[in-house]
């Protein structure tokens, strides 16, 4: 296996130049915070962006958990690669994710200096420092439900050029703000998710009363249960269906929280 380097400080461009950097040196695996990335799909491991604090997620992104270097170690091998970019902010992070991981000696090293331009790396400092946004390099699809309840939101690039003049390729990535970045922890109360998902409820046609929304939390989204009435004389499958997609979208919109399942469960008729 070929091992790469790519090295640049936090907030100055790495995540949003990987995939550029891994095509251009015919690279098909990249490791960054965490996790594995084969071309534009996480194939293992969980972003480091997701631990509770800053340290945690340093120590998640170099593999000191036994069982995330384990699992890593596991897929990589069943992988066969024959090429791999390794992302950190310094030498000395990527050597040591190198060494916990067993990957070998490193071939080549590629700096974020070499790829982007001054006035690049000042904009990514800039969007890193003033709004907390961190880019993960693959489609949203592909880690939502890894970061649910963070603020997310797409990122297309199409036709940037590099520091080389040469221009990239179409690629979606993920802006997420980690809930330890320096704008402070939030948290969305039952109460705030009940009182969203009422109101959409009771805005669709056809329902007429909302008795009751029971929440199921896990760590990566929830589930819900919604009690309605609704007027006689309506399609209750057809209403059902509009109350379910009604609430994916809202709740999607205002808090990102990943929904695995809407139960309606309709209570009465209103005549």
């Amino acid at each position: 296996m070929k091992v790469y380097a790519f090295v640049g400080k936090t907030g100055t461009g790495k995540s949003y130049n990987a995939q550029s950097v891994a095509k251009k040196n015919n690279i098909h695996y990249i490791i960054d915070d965490a996790i594995l990335i084969k071309d534009t799909k996480v194939i293992a491991g969980r972003s480091a962006k997701t631990e509770a604090s800053k340290i945690a997620s340093v120590k998640a992104a170099i593999f000191l958990n036994e069982d995330r270097r384990k699992s890593m170690k596991e897929v990589i091998k069943k992988e066969n690669i024959d090429k791999i970019l390794v992302l950190g902010t310094s030498d000395e992070m990527v050597e040591r994710i190198v060494q916990n991981l067993e990957l070998g000696k490193i071939v080549k090293t590629i700096y974020i200096t070499d790829v982007a331009t001054p006035s690049q790396i000042e904009e990514a400092r800039r969007s890193r420092v003033e709004e907390g946004k961190h880019v993960v390099p693959v489609p949203t699809f592909e880690i939502r439900n890894q970061f649910s309840g963070y603020f997310l939101d797409t990122l297309k690039a199409f036709g940037i050029k590099t520091k080389s003049d040469e221009v990239a390729s179409e690629c979606e990535r993920t802006i997420i703000r980690p809930t330890y970045s320096y704008l402070g922890k939030y948290i969305i109360s039952d109460t705030v998710i009940n009182s969203i998902i009422s109101y959409s409820v009771s805005r669709v046609d056809g329902v007429t009363k909302v008795f009751k929304v029971v929440t199921q939390k896990y760590i990566d989204g929830m589930k819900l249960s919604i009690d309605v009435e609704i007027r006689y004389g309506k399609n209750i499958p057809q209403v059902c269906s509009k109350i379910q997609n009604t609430v994916i979208y809202a709740i999607d919109k205002t808090t990102g929280i990943n929904l695995f399942g809407i139960n309606v469960n309709v209570k009465s008729i209103k005549m």
